[in-house]
């Protein structure tokens, strides 16, 4: 495809990448009270490892020995946080893990900061601000404690920003497909070992048609369709952008779990969501999108 074809597939593919990763929520809420979490995990990122690995079958010619590390490194990191927020959503509902993870666009900037010594801006410092009063709102109740599954879905988003960040650490001068496969294929692996040490395998039962659908939606849509969308429309489109579109993830997190899961939705809820959307929007893009509708207002 030329150039221009690409540039207007973009955003129609990130919006695409944030309604399926949306709609993943409340079908991860289901799955987990079929079979337990470490082995769906594991069936999930390891058929991603095998479908991305086809995708790229003219890449492998290129790999060499330090993406065994990387990929361990940047896998355990996505282990990690899929495994406590999957948990996690055993005990919150499916809106609320939605809007708690997208946090983690807020906590990105400053554990960067530590590891890489760049300040947070203005931007950032506002986003946090927005942020923790959003969370309170979504997570707080009457006693001001927080529950289990908000504190783990919390717990998951610093560890999808320290995994962003880690992923920005090792990747450099290196395929970010090929990087991808062994992310994903050490992730299965984790998630492998951790199931037949930790919990019971899932019996023969579980294996019927929903169940085969459900992991075929998260294994090439959820996994590997999602993530290529991501990766090619953020190539074809300006950052700001991007990072709008791709922030609506949680807004179809709340909107597929009301549809579908029936999830209760207060105003202290929408106030939290909000709050919370804003702060993302805020820390991804530096509000740059105001600054060019004031430019062409006042150049029309």
């Amino acid at each position: 495809m030329n150039e221009t074809m690409m540039r207007r597939l973009a955003k129609p593919m990130l919006f695409s990448a944030a309604l399926i990763w949306g709609s993943s929520f409340f079908m991860m809420k289901g799955a987990v009270d079929v079979i337990p979490v470490f082995f769906l995990l594991a069936i999930r990122f390891t058929g991603g490892a095998v479908l991305l690995g086809l995708f790229c079958w003219k890449k492998w010619k290129g790999v060499t020995a330090d993406y065994l590390w990387r990929g361990a490194v940047i896998g355990g990191f996505l282990f990690a946080a899929y495994s406590v927020q999957t948990f996690g959503l055993i005990w919150t509902t499916p809106s609320k893990s939605a809007f708690l993870t997208a946090v983690y666009c807020v906590l990105v900037p400053f554990l960067h900061w530590l590891a890489m010594k760049k300040r947070p801006d203005v931007y950032n410092l506002l986003a946090a601000v927005l942020c923790v009063v959003g969370v309170g709102l979504v997570s707080l109740n009457e006693g001001f404690s927080i529950t289990v599954g908000d504190g783990l879905t919390l717990v998951a988003a610093v560890l999808y920003a320290s995994h962003i960040v880690a992923v920005a650490k090792v990747s450099p001068e290196k395929d970010i497909y090929l990087l991808t496969v062994f992310q994903f294929a050490f992730a299965g692996l984790y998630a492998w070992v951790g199931g037949f040490l930790f919990q019971e395998l899932p019996s023969a039962s579980v294996i019927n048609g929903d169940f085969l659908l459900q992991m075929g939606y998260f294994i090439v849509m959820c996994t590997t369709v999602a993530l290529l969308f991501q990766n090619v429309g953020q190539v074809w489109s300006d950052p700001a952008s991007a990072a709008i579109i791709l922030s609506l993830e949680s807004v179809f997190g709340v909107l597929f779990s009301v549809l579908f899961y029936h999830d209760p939705v207060t105003p202290k809820l929408l106030a939290g969501f909000a709050l919370i959307f804003v702060a993302v929007v805020c820390s991804e893009t530096k509000l740059s999108f105001l600054g060019k509708g004031r430019k062409s207002g006042a150049e029309g």
